[in-house]
């Protein structure tokens, strides 16, 4: 009797159970291109220091001069001359905090600012409250320029 009721259980009991690994597997692969993993960073391009500041909410859901929606939950960046898609690793270095990003934006505009970061990054960098930081930034990889097509 348990066995004829395990018998038409089972497919429903599989169904449920194998639904959510098929949409799991299958949405793996499907991540914003922003996330990034510090794995394969090896040694970075180069290395300096400057001044890093946020922007939040006033600029969340606004173009970026990337093209891409400026998302303050994101892990990205703006900065003056890092080519767009550039990856950075931001070291607070009194906290000893850091955070991989991509630089989507340019700016910050102002003076003596190196980098002005996303709601998420200075959180995790522990930079909301004081607004700036000084922090030491590595170049880890620029985007490779995108063949011509004639």
């Amino acid at each position: 009797m348990l066995c004829m009721r395990l018998r038409r259980h089972l497919p429903k009991a599989l169904v449920a159970l194998g639904l959510p690994l098929v949409i799991l597997a299958t949405t793996v692969g499907l991540v914003a291109p922003v996330t990034v993993s510090a794995a394969h960073f090896a040694k970075p391009i180069k290395t300096w220091t400057g001044i890093a500041s946020w922007y939040g909410p006033g600029f969340d859901g606004q173009l970026t001069a990337s093209g891409q929606v400026y998302d303050m939950y994101g892990l990205t960046a703006a900065h003056a001359w890092l080519p767009l898609g550039s990856i950075v690793r931001v070291i607070n270095p009194t906290t000893g905090a850091s955070q991989l990003a991509r630089i989507n934006d340019r700016g910050p505009f102002v003076d003596n600012r190196e980098l002005d970061l996303s709601y998420t990054l200075a959180s995790r960098l522990g930079i909301l409250e004081a607004g700036t930081a000084n922090v030491r930034i590595e170049l880890l990889e620029e985007p490779q320029p995108r063949p011509q097509i004639r």
